[in-house]
């Protein structure tokens, strides 16, 4: 697969314990993503962090919290980008979703 220098950055922020058929969100959006044929995904666990309902969640042993931040990005075109959205809108009860251009400067698999 081959990316043009111009690609699209979508950023989801939800929480760890947000679920989707029965399995974390985080793991069925990357599932999606990969079967849509989007370029990549990674996830990110925060170790701290606050949303909408402005409640902190904090990895620290005295606040333990099994509800820790979680950041998406997925990376590809536009039109892939654009195409995937309602997906996401369809899957987000409650979280955050951006985007943004990505200068692609390097994008290589091994064989």
């Amino acid at each position: 697969m081959t990316l043009p220098e111009e690609g699209y950055l979508l950023r989801i922020f939800l929480g760890e314990s947000d679920k989707k058929d029965g399995i974390p969100l985080y793991e069925w959006i990357v599932r999606r993503a990969k079967a849509e044929g989007l370029a990549g995904a990674t996830v990110l666990r925060g170790i701290e962090g606050y949303g909408a309902h402005s409640q902190i969640h904090t990895a620290k042993i005295l606040q333990f919290s099994t509800d820790l931040p979680v950041i998406i990005e997925l990376i590809d075109t536009l039109e892939k980008i654009d195409a995937f959205m309602p997906i996401i809108e369809g899957a987000l009860e409650n979280g955050l979703v951006t985007q943004e251009k990505a200068k692609i400067r390097l994008f290589r698999k091994t064989t």
